[in-house]
């Protein structure tokens, strides 16, 4: 059963009770939003239908919508038509970073025509992933910028900004190595990338988005937490985004971090990503 299924069986009980809001919380937790948030939530619709003397279970339904949207923050993924316009893709290994590399390369040339757009594989610590998005980019049509396995992300950033610059290239899209860092090591490692940027692009519009796994739970806030402490993340590509996944993680990101998620990754595909809509999304979470 989908989980929006479980919310709507919820509220087809005949009367909302101090067991059905219990009960809320608990699916509100299941649906991997966090205990923490899940129980303030659910506190804050007790004290709204109170206030407003809901009792019907659709209204209340309709009150729970309402009171998570504040909690999820948006905001557009847009190309500056008079800039460079670079973005970094961070995570961890297994989210699906480099297919997210693609997905968004593929989307972006359908939203923006004409506009060349250059992906650089900077995972050269994993073999594959350099393999990976050279047969997306055969694929696709889209140029990969890419060095041999263990070579510097610099390296190549430098060479994706560079040919980007000699082909009129509208938009730079870099993979980065997914293995977990310490802290230091992270903010290290993306420290270098950042200085490629400001010393070959320094005008360019630069953002760097975290791609996170939409089934893992509380393993996605930890890698949030580590990423958005050590760098700024810009915003979320939350991939998996399908059956499997229960949604409540979009919420609690952006409770915690007041990071918007951009994109969601639905399927396999390369048209499988989604621009993040808020009501979609609180009715795929909530029911209609």
């Amino acid at each position: 059963m989908k989980f929006a299924e479980k919310i709507k069986a919820l509220f087809r009980r005949n009367k909302l009770s101090e067991e059905t809001f219990e009960d809320l919380a608990d699916l509100l937790i299941e649906g991997d939003m966090g205990a923490a948030l899940a129980f303030e939530i659910v506190d804050s619709l007790k004290a709204a239908c109170k206030k407003e003397g809901i009792s019907d279970p659709d209204a209340a339904k309709a009150k729970l919508k309402e009171l998570l949207r504040p909690y999820i923050k948006t905001a557009t993924f847009e190309l500056d038509p008079g800039k460079l316009n670079i973005v970094l893709i961070l995570g961890v290994n297994g989210v699906g970073k480099t297919t997210s590399c693609a997905k968004l390369a593929q989307w972006a040339g359908r939203q923006y025509p004409g506009n060349n757009v250059i992906l650089a594989a900077g995972d050269t610590f994993r073999a594959a992933a350099i393999d990976q998005l050279k047969i997306h980019g055969e694929r696709l049509g889209i140029r990969v910028v890419a060095q041999q396995h263990g070579s510097d992300p610099g390296a190549v950033l430098w060479d994706a900004i560079d040919a980007a610059a000699a082909a009129g290239a509208q938009l730079v899209i870099a993979d980065t190595a997914g293995r977990m860092h310490t802290r230091s090591d992270l903010v290290k490692e993306l420290a270098k990338l950042d200085r490629v940027v400001s010393q070959r692009a320094d005008q360019a519009n630069y953002r760097k988005l975290l791609v996170l796994d939409a089934t893992t739970g509380q393993n996605a806030m930890r890698q949030a937490e580590t990423f958005h402490e050590a760098v700024k993340v810009d915003g979320v590509i939350m991939t998996k985004y399908d059956s499997t996944s229960k949604g409540g993680m979009i919420i609690a990101v952006s409770r915690q971090f007041g990071l918007p998620t951009l994109f969601l990754g639905t399927g396999e595909k390369y048209e499988n990503l989604q621009p993040f809509n808020i009501d979609a999304y609180l009715e795929d979470f909530v029911g209609e």
